[in-house]
């Protein structure tokens, strides 16, 4: 080696750093908290039973639902349920396997009958005990509804410094300029992995196959995700709302709007006539970063990712969103300089992927949104009575 300098012949564990510098990046791969080490290159979680308390008939006749063989499991001769949106009362008289029968035990003011009762959601307001129960008798509870994976993808970035960089000197010693350029990947490298975590798809590796992890839009879009069609409207609190109520009825706790900056922008403007200006204020602006749920009254924090598709606005809960290395395959850069090159070479190496859980009950997609520059030239035009302002100072009524 031609030049030397403190750590030439060190191994660097960079995912501290790493982890600082996609927390600090104010995009979608922020969201992500460092998560347990994965132990194999296709990395399963449990996925969470959120909405629990609840069972979905596929058929109903004369009293008698049919149920999966999980929902029967939930219920005991003597629970009591309820039809989603009506407040009639109903107990389970039988089950036989998958076939469960009920009968009305108080109207509460409704007109449903167990005659009446239709295919739908039901929900399980509880199971009363008699005297000296037993084990055995209560309602079984399960926590996990299943599994699913990811894989993990390999990133690489090369920090090269010339001979000739390194003469110059200009930013002080060897150490210092490979920090600085580490500092550079690591930046790129964040980049990277906030457009993986958004786009990226999910493919096992082979012997000829690289692997790549799955990302949001790959686990957000398949069936049974939650979706809305805006039909090319703009975006607006409405459709917002719509969408933390879809997540809210799932068990999501609908927390974030991801969004294109354009977007962000239409959002922020909608609610530009309700700003209040203190005189306290030092600041002047329309930009709104947090908005009111108007579903439970909690805060959503609206987030404008320009690697974020202009038509499309995701409403997220990101509570299970994890980043998770390989085990001992975390982000290190070592020395790779060979012999007789004229300069220093190392390289960051590892291997990561990312956790989805519970997915299809913590994001909503809404689709299909008129693009922000439609939509802002609208609200332009509204603001400005119809007149549009043309290069070099004259106008045209609309």
């Amino acid at each position: 080696m031609l030049y030397s300098y403190s750590f030439s012949n060190k191994k660097r564990d960079l995912s501290d750093v790493l982890s600082q510098v996609v927390k600090d990046e104010p995009r979608f791969i922020s969201n992500f908290r460092r998560g347990i080490d994965a132990t194999s290159r296709k990395h399963e979680w449990l996925e969470d039973q959120l909405t629990g308390r609840g069972i979905t008939a596929s058929a109903a006749s004369n009293g008698v639902l049919t149920v999966s063989s999980t929902d029967a499991a939930k219920l005991r001769v003597g629970t009591l349920i309820a039809a989603q949106d009506d407040p009639a009362l109903f107990q389970v008289t039988a089950i036989s396997g998958t076939s469960v029968t009920v009968t009305l035990g108080a109207a509460n003011g409704s007109t449903l009958t167990d005659a009446t009762l239709t295919a739908g959601k039901f929900i399980i307001v509880s199971t009363p005990m008699s005297e000296a129960s037993v084990n055995g008798d209560g309602e079984e509870n399960y926590a996990v509804a299943g599994t699913e994976y990811n894989t993990t993808q390999i990133f690489r970035k090369e920090i090269v410094l010339s001979g000739s960089a390194l003469a110059v000197g200009v930013y002080g010693s060897v150490d210092n300029q490979l920090n600085r350029q580490t500092a550079f990947a690591l930046s790129e490298l964040a980049r990277d992995l906030n457009r993986v975590a958004l786009f990226g798809r999910r493919v096992e590796a082979t012997a000829s196959v690289r692997g790549e992890a799955g990302g949001l839009y790959y686990f957000g879009t398949r069936q049974g995700a939650p979706s809305i069609d805006a039909q090319n409207k703009p975006i607006d609190s409405y459709l917002i709302n719509d969408a933390a109520q879809m997540l809210l009825a799932e068990g999501g706790d609908p927390v974030q709007i991801l969004c294109s900056p354009g977007q962000a922008r239409v959002i922020s403007n909608e609610y530009k006539d309700r700003l209040q200006i203190l005189r306290s204020d030092d600041r002047r602006g329309a930009y709104v970063a947090v908005i009111v749920n108007e579903i439970n009254g909690r805060g959503i924090t609206v987030m404008a990712d320009p690697d974020v598709p202009q038509n499309d606005v995701w409403l997220i809960d990101p509570a299970g969103f994890a980043l998770c290395n390989l085990r001992n395959r975390a982000i290190t850069d070592s020395d790779a300089t060979p012999k007789g090159f004229d300069g220093v070479r190392r390289t960051a190496l590892g291997e990561l992927t990312f956790e989805f859980k519970n997915i299809k009950q913590r994001v909503c997609r809404i689709t299909n949104i008129q693009s922000a520059a439609d939509a802002l030239a609208a609200m332009r035009t509204e603001i400005s009575g119809g007149t549009v302002a043309l290069p070099g100072g004259t106008s045209s009524e609309n």
